[in-house]
């Protein structure tokens, strides 16, 4: 049989098998989701401010822009995860939560003084960011990679990495509740360069544990 073949009836079978396909998304997923959800609220929990700062725009759009990493991962990993599968438009909308946190940065800087600028993307806790978000990440990211097994990608280091994107938005949107670092400023560089860590992490994982 032919490599074309071969791939052509996995993906024929994976199509017949949809619903366990997504059952095992979301409970692998939500497994995952749960294990770092106690790991934050054991070890760092809410901000005291958390819910006085609902009414800053600055503090909710964390949650937008860590949100839509999350999504967008999931979206892109899940289109990955059949044999030839076309990821399509789900390639592109990674770049949705970077742009928005470029427009907001900018944004920024037209309300705020050059002379604080430094000070707000350096912040209070860059450092913490970029243990927390990576760590939090690892159980996410393992539920994904367990699920992607499931269905057979072709390219296992590009599905690992969309699946490690999903994951660190997952992590980000959990650290962001305790972090006090609201500027989009702080966002752009310590949530990216976390970011970067467990999206290169899952690259390699996934060309390790995809491989068929």
């Amino acid at each position: 049989m032919k490599t074309e073949d071969l791939i052509a009836a996995i993906a024929a079978d994976n199509q017949s098998r949809g619903a366990p396909m997504s059952r095992a998304f979301a409970v692998d997923l939500g497994a995952g989701f749960l294990v770092s959800a106690a790991l934050f609220f054991a070890t760092m929990g809410l901000r005291p401010t958390f819910f006085t700062s609902l009414g800053d725009p600055r503090f909710v759009f964390k949650f937008v822009f860590s949100l839509t990493m999350a999504a967008s991962g999931f979206f892109l990993a899940w289109r990955l995860s059949r044999p030839g599968a076309d990821p399509g438009f789900a390639s592109k909308t990674v770049f949705l939560a970077p742009i928005l946190v470029l427009l907001a940065s900018l944004a920024e800087m037209a309300a705020t003084p050059p002379s604080l600028w430094a000070a707000r993307m350096i912040g209070h806790n860059a450092v913490h960011c970029l243990l927390a978000i990576p760590a939090m990440s690892l159980a996410p990211l393992a539920g994904l990679l367990v699920a992607l097994r499931h269905g057979a990608p072709s390219n296992g280091r590009r599905a690992g990495a969309a699946a490690a994107l999903a994951a660190a938005g997952l992590a980000a949107t959990l650290y962001a509740m305790n972090c006090p670092d609201d500027s989009p400023f702080f966002l752009a560089v310590w949530y990216m360069i976390a970011t970067s860590i467990v999206v290169g992490f899952g690259w390699l994982a996934g060309g390790r544990l995809l491989r068929w």
